[in-house]
């Protein structure tokens, strides 16, 4: 299978102000297969949105190499800008252009000739619910219709690889669903996606390989079974017990559980340590209120990243 994007032992490093060299990038390695939706996940400053910049020729890479659809970032980077459609975190819209010039426009300086523009407008206009906001500039919206038009902005044109920087940021559920169908429906069509975020479980949902990025290196890659698998020893448990007797919670936290929720008698907690130790520890608080129902799941995606980020501070 061909590669979409081609990373090799990337390095971006520059002066603060206070003179203080700042490793962005630190020797990121990944590649990304056409048609597959990958996930770059890490906290404020981790390194995501630098990564992005450099692979949409915005900012310079200080060594190593990066390709998109083949072509080099460094030296072909006109080729490589004409097979992306790009979301970045700041809101690209012109503010004092109506929303349907902002659409068309984009198209227009894409090279979409006008007819397929309109033809366009009118599917993304439907699908992103701007029907009645179209007349209306860009000055008069709120920060989450700003956003829905940036992201709108992108099935303007065909360009097969999508790059999205917490793309979702601001918008309501409803529309957060369906930019996520969209997104997969693309992928199912060919086209390559690379996703930044943190919400959790749209990777989780959306991505088929996630990379977890933090202060500029890899912590960890693969896919999400696979990245459930580093947090050994770590489950997440449900119980119902047969009544909410006694001090419930208080023998449930003696469990030293990572994270507990109780309500009445059913209780749902996340536990670190050997799985044979949980279930004899639940065996004696069993004794006094018997568990009517236990589930004993793997950890989410969310579960994994904060033990990671654990392990780093």
């Amino acid at each position: 299978m061909t590669n979409a994007i081609e990373v090799v032992d990337i390095h971006k490093t520059y002066q603060a102000k206070n003179g203080e060299v700042v490793h962005a990038l630190n020797g990121i390695s990944f590649q990304v297969p056409q048609g597959k939706i990958y996930g770059l996940l890490g906290p404020n400053g981790a390194g995501k949105s630098t990564l992005v910049k450099i692979l949409s020729t915005i900012t310079p890479l200080s060594s190593g190499r990066a390709s998109v659809m083949g072509f080099d970032v460094t030296q072909q980077p006109l080729a490589v800008r004409e097979k992306l459609a790009v979301v970045l975190q700041q809101t690209a819209t012109e503010n004092l252009l109506t929303v349907r010039d902002n659409l068309l426009i984009y198209a227009y300086l894409h090279g979409v000739k006008p007819t397929e523009a309109r033809q366009r407008l009118d599917d993304v206009v439907e699908e992103f619910e701007l029907g009645e906001r179209l007349r209306d500039t860009v000055q008069e919206l709120s920060l989450g219709t700003k956003r829905r038009i940036q992201v709108a902005k992108i099935f303007m044109l065909e360009a097969p690889l999508i790059i999205l920087d917490e793309a979702t940021t601001g918008m309501d559920p409803l529309m957060k669903r369906r930019v996520m169908d969209r997104l997969r429906a693309e992928a199912r069509n060919g086209r390559t996606i690379l996703l930044t975020t943190q919400v959790l479980s749209e990777a989780e949902e959306l991505c088929e390989s996630i990379m977890i990025l933090d202060h500029g290196r890899e912590m960890a890659s693969g896919s999400l079974r696979e990245l459930r698998t580093l947090s050994t020893h770590m489950f997440r448990v449900s119980l119902v017990f047969a009544d909410a007797n006694g001090d419930l919670t208080g023998r449930l936290q003696a469990l030293n559980p990572v994270e507990l929720q109780v309500d009445g008698n059913a209780a749902e907690m996340v536990f670190h340590g050997e799985e044979s130790s949980l279930l004899g520890k639940l065996a004696e608080i069993s004794r006094e209120t018997p568990i009517l129902q236990f589930e004993v799941r793997g950890p989410t995606l969310e579960e994994v990243f904060i033990a990671l980020m654990k392990e780093t501070r």
